[in-house]
């Protein structure tokens, strides 16, 4: 199944997204709501709050106090963290529980207000990011939640900034106007990518073909959009994997290819072969056929592995090659090399200029 993040600021309209998305069939996990179930009474998760921060939080019916929790650790970041580690692991394991029973082929959204701060966009397949202009949050925390203008400005601040967010968004919604114009972004979303995303996802295929691509300017995005998918196949596969951007659109300033190269430095082909099925379930499947470089003056031609991405916002390639080989070197070196020289980009003998470049240098692949 598909699993998708999606955060954004208070008072910024993340819920009227999530409202809208379940219109559409999407499974929604409200964090906020989980947050709540496991701290109710008779709950091991209240019993710890209780434990750290005294029967002083609990009303006298029994369940948490709120207003007096939320006024023992506002302000502490040494409690707040405290509090933190106990809600956090449990909405998370019960979020986890929420996903697997989900039925197959769903697309599970997970309504989480804190996404970017705890460090969980690279534990989804995309991540939406609904963002808002400052003055409009505050407009709306006094309007429609009867906060004071310092309580709403308090709670902003007490959030992440909007460039983090952007950091991590796969996909950015901006509700600055009506809901009509909010709700038309998030139908234009589920149709153009999630459903999309989703089939591709099942079917173990990619969404478009990089040879589809065409030149552009340079783009600030691509090593954003490079940095966000390198950590979602980091958390999939954890540290044991060297996994770098390379390939024109890691170079920045010229125009390039409008696909993000990714690289991934195996042992052996038979250990990348057995990353296909972990990497399809990421959101990388492979793309059969026979793929190989041509090492420049090394010649002959060096066996890969190549993957795409079932993303539809996405072009790219995912070349699994051997660390150490001729073609792992030089994807490396060219890279660096035209970031060292710009000047060099285009140059007909680019790779033997690298490697003079190299032998001058002392450069060593990193």
């Amino acid at each position: 199944m598909l699993r998708v993040g999606l955060t954004g600021g208070i008072g910024a309209g993340k819920s009227a997204v999530a409202r809208r998305l379940a219109e559409h069939g999407a499974v929604i996990i409200d964090a906020d709501l989980l947050a709540r179930e496991v701290v109710e009474p008779g709950t091991d998760g209240l019993a710890e709050i209780v434990e750290v921060f005294g029967a002083g939080v609990l009303t006298a019916e029994g369940t948490l106090d709120r207003p007096a929790l939320g006024a023992r650790v506002f302000g502490d970041e040494s409690a707040r963290r405290r509090l933190e580690k106990i809600i956090h692991p449990r909405v998370r394991e019960r979020a986890a529980e929420l996903t697997r029973s989900a039925a197959p082929g769903s697309i599970v959204v997970n309504d989480v207000p804190l996404l970017v701060e705890a460090g969980l966009a690279s534990s989804y397949h995309l991540v939406i990011v609904v963002l808002a202009d400052r003055e409009v949050r505050l407009e709306r925390l006094t309007r429609l939640r009867g906060m004071t203008p310092a309580e709403a400005a308090a709670r902003i601040d007490a959030q992440t900034d909007d460039a983090g967010r952007r950091a991590a968004a796969d996909v950015l919604l901006i509700n600055d106007d009506d809901l009509d114009s909010l709700r038309s972004g998030v139908d234009g979303v589920w149709y153009a990518r999630l459903v999309e995303f989703e089939r591709n996802l099942r079917s173990g295929r990619s969404a478009v073909r990089s040879l589809d691509s065409r030149i552009v300017e340079s783009d600030p995005e691509w090593p954003l959009a490079a940095a966000r998918l390198i950590a979602r196949l980091r958390h999939g596969l954890g540290d044991r994997f060297d996994i770098q951007h390379v390939g024109p659109t890691a170079v920045p300033g010229p125009p390039a290819r409008d696909v993000i190269d990714l690289m991934i430095g195996v042992r052996t082909l038979d250990e990348a072969d057995g990353l296909a099925g972990r990497l399809g379930e990421l959101g990388f499947p492979v793309r059969l056929g026979e793929w190989s470089d041509r090492a420049g003056q090394h010649g002959g031609a060096w066996p890969k592995r190549l993957h795409g991405c079932a993303d539809p916002g996405y072009r790219v390639d995912l070349h699994l090659r051997v660390a150490g080989s001729p073609g792992w070197r030089l994807a490396l070196l060219l890279r660096d090399y035209l970031r060292a020289v710009p000047a060099a980009v285009g140059r007909a003998d680019v790779a033997q200029a690298a490697d003079d470049w190299a032998a001058s240098t002392g450069w060593q692949p990193s």
